[in-house]
């Protein structure tokens, strides 16, 4: 095996940030091998990449950290036919790296300048199974629904029961932080019929979903 000071930061990144930490999906980790996600920050920041933190990228949006990236795809066991809604494209790192692993990822944004951008990376980037919105994700995308699995990455104050039971497929999966600011919990949603079983899966920190189903937004 090689020295661990003959890997790359990307390789790096996987070894003691990911795997090391329990990510078993082969399937997650090559994805996350495979988007070069220094192509997320601007030049000045590219530095930033593969540390161990959620990372600014403007408009008071942040990029999450590797590892909670790993963990939110993971747990939402993405199969190849699946259709995936992600609610908040942000840079569109985490948007890239379900497109790796579904069929079809419909994401919401409601930050234009941070879709534009994110659009422009993804076809860089030849992701050509993925539907961009200008809108309120936290109203998900009813043209679109139902959806195998949802995922949000951003943080709302309760499980938006309504929207879920409405576009989410019976036996499907969501993945979202839940709480207020300083105190949220990643939690796993499963529907069954009209039941929202939820599991939580670990202490959290997101920025807020803003939305119909989730936060205010902020007066100036």
């Amino acid at each position: 095996m090689n020295d661990v000071k003959e890997l790359s930061p990307l390789e790096k990144m996987i070894q003691h940030q990911i795997v090391d930490r329990g990510i078993t999906d082969q399937h997650v980790i090559e994805a996350i091998r495979t988007v070069p996600r220094e192509c997320f920050f601007s030049r000045e920041e590219r530095k930033m990449a593969f540390r161990d933190q959620a990372s600014p990228i403007g408009h008071g949006q942040t990029i999450s950290q590797p590892y909670m990236v790993a963990l939110m795809t993971q747990r939402l066991e993405i199969s190849p036919e699946h259709r995936l809604l992600e609610v908040g494209t942000g840079s569109g790192y985490q948007t890239a790296i379900l497109s790796k692993l579904a069929a079809e990822v419909f994401s919401v944004e409601r930050v234009k300048p941070l879709l534009d951008q994110a659009w422009e990376r993804l076809m860089d980037l030849d992701c050509r199974n993925v539907h961009f919105r200008f809108g309120d994700g936290s109203l998900g995308w009813r043209e679109a629904a139902p959806f195998d699995r949802i995922l949000f990455t951003a943080g709302a104050p309760q499980v938006p029961q309504r929207m879920l039971l409405e576009q989410l497929i019976d036996g499907g999966i969501a993945i979202l932080p839940i709480g207020p600011e300083d105190q949220q919990v990643l939690v796993r949603v499963t529907r069954h019929g009209d039941d929202l079983d939820r599991q939580d899966i670990c202490a959290c920190r997101f920025v807020k979903l803003i939305g119909e189903h989730g936060w205010s937004a902020p007066t100036e």
